[in-house]
């Protein structure tokens, strides 16, 4: 019997990405769950695409091929044409109901390339810079998903973005000496008497790499903090998916933290049961507004905002437009239902 070919749809689509990011970022799966339906889809269409991209990169045999390819793809989307892939397909609606600036995806693009070819972090400064390009860069799209075009909540959002990157390099310290890589800053290194060419040549832990771990997980800390008055600022159906989110990742620093900040020998896990307590208390009220969210953004994330505050929409334009969202997704179901009903009579007639 011949195979039944089923076409694909939103919701086929919706699925693949939503099954990819199970696999591979399972915090931010965990907390997607406390979004609102819509934007629980857009945000794991969104993520889906960032870990393929990250995925291709880091490894494929050429990662400047594959950063070809992504812009290639990035082109077509923009472009209202993706090509045949489900997360192409799903982040084309993304841009085109959100619209989410293009430079935002080219600053992601650009830190996976500097993985690419072995930037070397000299400073906390360097590794600011690579974290707004691949992690600053999500917590401002999904502050674009929400609607959110006001600068002093985009830069509270890139903290955020900022203070996860941060806990991953303070998390992974051992397997990306192992891999070759140091993204903590050499000069803090160097001034706690550990050698980086010895580091990577035998990732061993001491106490001054601690020591450097426990800095960064510092400034992550700090950078939460902040975090925390712009969140409050969100519209409130959206604030618990995303504290969520700042609690599960803020959760592996406090792990960090207690292994004496050897991520050296081992890899900090959140257990699950910790990560359901987390998420039920995400639930709480926010906090008030506070002048901490006036705060200047880091100035390695300021490139991000300006490109969401130039892009020519209004944070009004999307929030009152509730129609167009909703009917995307109305179409989607009925897409979806027609293909059902289709596929199940060819599977009658044959």
């Amino acid at each position: 019997m011949q195979a039944i070919k089923f076409l694909p749809t939103p919701s086929t689509d919706m699925g693949l990405c939503k099954q990819q990011l199970s696999h591979g970022s399972r915090s931010f799966y965990f907390a997607s769950h406390l979004l609102p339906k819509v934007m629980q889809h857009a945000a794991c269409g969104l993520y889906a695409f960032c870990r393929e991209a990250d995925d291709m990169v880091d490894e494929g045999e050429n990662p400047q091929n594959a950063l070809d390819i992504l812009h290639h793809r990035l082109d077509r989307i923009y472009e209202g044409k993706p090509l045949y892939k489900a997360t192409d397909r799903v982040l084309t609606q993304i841009v085109q109901t959100y619209n989410m600036p293009r430079e935002l995806h080219n600053a992601l693009l650009e830190g996976f390339a500097w993985d690419a070819e072995g930037k070397i972090y000299h400073s906390i400064d360097d590794v600011y810079d690579y974290s707004a390009r691949v992690a600053g860069t999500v917590g401002v799209m999904m502050s674009v998903l929400m609607g959110v075009r006001d600068p002093k909540i985009l830069a509270r959002a890139a903290d955020l973005g900022t203070a996860m990157q941060l806990t991953n390099i303070a998390r992974d310290v051992g397997e990306d000496a192992r891999l070759g890589r140091i993204y903590l800053p050499l000069d803090e290194l160097r001034a706690e008497g550990v050698d980086p060419a010895q580091m990577l040549a035998d990732p061993t832990f001491n106490s001054g790499i601690g020591r450097v771990v426990r800095r960064l997980l510092e400034r992550a800390d700090w950078l939460y903090q902040r975090s925390d008055h712009g969140i409050a600022q969100l519209p409130r159906k959206y604030q618990p998916g995303i504290r969520a989110a700042r609690k599960l990742y803020a959760a592996i620093g406090e792990k960090v933290n207690a292994l004496d900040c050897n991520s050296v020998d081992q890899r900090a896990i959140v257990g699950t049961s910790r990560k359901f307590a987390l998420l039920t208390s995400a639930v709480a009220l926010a906090q008030p507004r506070s002048h901490a969210l006036d705060a200047p953004a880091l100035p390695q994330n300021q490139f991000l905002i300006d490109a969401v505050v130039t892009s020519g929409a209004t944070a009004s334009a999307i929030k009152t437009d509730p129609f167009r969202v909703r009917t995307l997704w109305i179409l989607d179901l009925f897409e979806t239902l027609r293909e059902r009903d289709r596929n199940a009579h060819l599977a009658r007639t044959r």
